[in-house]
């Protein structure tokens, strides 16, 4: 196997030694994997704690300042070398067989610049992440709270979030920013994440960019990962404006979609 760089963005995430240890136990005590955790300014205790961790594999960057999940990621690509950038949620726990599964697939695809893995709840529900277009009228359509409209629009809502997909390897158009498995030549070609998106958007902005260099983004619903997903959008005043932030930064620059 060749090096891989695991890249995390984490600030004061709770789930984020979980995910180090399983990193740890699954994939780093068997394959050449590096770690590098990039803090986004976390409290003090929690940093201290984080940096506990590092050894001469598991590098740990604490920042003074917080610029956004992309930044973060960029920075960890520019200190990397290795062909593969993996970007990882602090909440995400993968065992080995999933993660091999993503590396021998994109290692014998050399067309493939990125790959996206089922993603579940711990109780293992299929969270639904993926999407074959992206337009305003069903980004909004999910804040709605009245029952009586999800019920109207359903089958809109389910087409929205691929809930159809089949239970095969295939290309898709865009990916979770929760886990990426990335060719780092692509990244580096398209220059890694947009930095202007400090939140929200810049996994679809990402994916964007790869299918208009010539990458393509591939769905492995063979190779499940847990994603603990504390959506912040939906449960703060202050994620909620990150998030209107960042969609219309988004479809300012691609173009906006309404329908």
């Amino acid at each position: 196997m060749a090096p891989i760089t695991v890249s995390i963005v984490t600030y004061n995430s709770e789930h984020v030694f979980e995910a180090v240890a399983r990193f740890k136990t699954e994939i780093m005590a068997h394959y050449p994997v590096t770690l590098r955790i990039f803090d986004n300014h976390s409290v003090p205790a929690y940093v201290k704690k984080l940096q506990a961790l590092a050894d001469e594999r598991i590098i740990i960057t604490a920042a003074e300042d917080n610029h956004g999940f992309g930044f973060g990621h960029n920075v960890n690509l520019v200190q990397s070398t290795d062909p593969y950038f993996v970007c990882c949620n602090p909440d995400i726990l993968i065992n080995r067989a999933s993660f091999v599964a993503m590396y021998d697939f994109i290692d014998a695809h050399p067309e493939v610049s990125m790959i996206t893995p089922k993603i579940t709840d711990p109780d293992g529900k299929v969270q639904y992440l993926i999407r074959a277009k992206l337009d305003v009228f069903d980004y909004l359509l999910r804040f709605i709270r009245y029952d009586f409209v999800k019920r109207l629009f359903a089958k809109r809502i389910a087409r929205y979030e691929c809930r159809d997909l089949s239970d095969e390897r295939q290309q898709i158009k865009f990916g979770s920013g929760a886990f990426m498995f990335l060719r780092a030549s692509m990244m580096r070609q398209i220059g890694g994440f947009d930095e202007r998106f400090f939140m929200y958007f810049e996994d679809n902005d990402l994916c964007m960019r790869i299918n208009q260099a010539g990458g393509q983004i591939f769905y492995l619903p063979d190779a499940p990962v847990v994603h603990y997903y504390a959506r912040d959008s939906h449960k703060s005043t202050r994620g909620f404006k990150l998030f209107l932030t960042s969609m219309y930064r988004y479809f300012n620059k691609w173009g906006w979609r309404w329908f």
